[in-house]
């Protein structure tokens, strides 16, 4: 790519931040460390008109980094319900408690050490360090691929990361990385509602399953069962009658979502 064509495509995503940006609760003028944290984790594999109304009654019932992490975790699953996948729920109540008493409340801003918190991979650690400290990292999500599949690789099909990360890379505005991520962001969500989801032309492409009648919805029944009341088996299968709940119980209380004490199942 010549300095000419980089040029342009950088003016092309500023003139679509300019026409398309979005106003997001978690983009402030001086950037929140915790509430960066809490859309990031949240933003995995949700979209994010889903998650604006969630995030702001989690921080209405959380509003500190501390306060997370002073919380039982049968709250933080039962403020979190309705976003699913809530693993990230306690993976995201462990981040506070680690940020909180091993890092003295203050994020870290290297992605070495970001990735070592739960829940968070290299993705997610460049989107943190960028978000929260304007690091011109390198990282990439739906909207990003989708910017650069649209824009780089038009006609390709089994369009590997790989081959796009170099580009963002090349690309990258490095004075203001976080305004530019937006952007991309911005972009690659104005794509998907003109264009279409060009994302099934990655190699990492996986389409989202139905959620009604899945397992997913097994486990959030459970969860959310338990976070009101402990319950025993018979009671639990009286309310989610699936010939799935066995395993399903098996691996909540695997990943400690949820704990036995005698004949009963609680959240933990």
């Amino acid at each position: 790519m010549t300095d000419q064509q980089c040029r342009d495509f950088q003016a092309e995503v500023w003139q679509a931040y300019a026409d398309w940006g979005r106003d997001l609760p978690w983009r402030t003028e001086v950037a929140d460390p915790y509430a960066i944290l809490v859309s990031e984790i949240m933003l995995q594999q949700t979209q994010v008109s889903r998650v604006i109304t969630k995030f702001q009654e989690f921080l209405s019932h959380f509003p500190t980094m501390q306060c997370l992490a002073d919380a039982p975790q049968m709250e933080v699953l039962r403020v979190w319900q309705g976003l699913g996948y809530n693993r990230r729920a306690r993976f995201l109540h462990q981040t506070a408690q680690i940020v909180s008493y091993e890092y003295g409340g203050t994020l870290p801003a290297s992605q070495d050490e970001l990735r070592r918190l739960p829940g968070i991979g290299p993705n997610t650690a460049g989107s943190i360090a960028t978000f929260v400290y304007n690091q011109p990292t390198v990282f990439i999500e739906t909207n990003i691929r989708t910017v650069f599949l649209h824009r780089f690789f038009s006609g390709s099909h089994s369009v590997a990361d790989s081959q796009i990360l170099p580009i963002i890379a090349d690309t990258l505005d490095q004075t203001n990385p976080r305004q530019w991520y937006w952007a991309l962001m911005d972009y690659g969500a104005h794509i998907k509602q003109t264009v279409g989801n060009v994302s099934r032309r990655s190699q990492h492409y996986v389409p989202q399953s139905p959620f009604q009648g899945s397992r997913r919805q097994v486990r959030g029944k459970v969860v959310r069962l338990l976070a009101e009341s402990r319950h025993t088996y018979a009671q639990l299968h009286a309310r989610v009658s699936d010939p799935r709940l066995v395993d399903v119980l098996a691996d909540l209380e695997k990943e400690r979502l949820i704990a036995r004490q005698g004949k009963y199942y609680l959240s933990s």
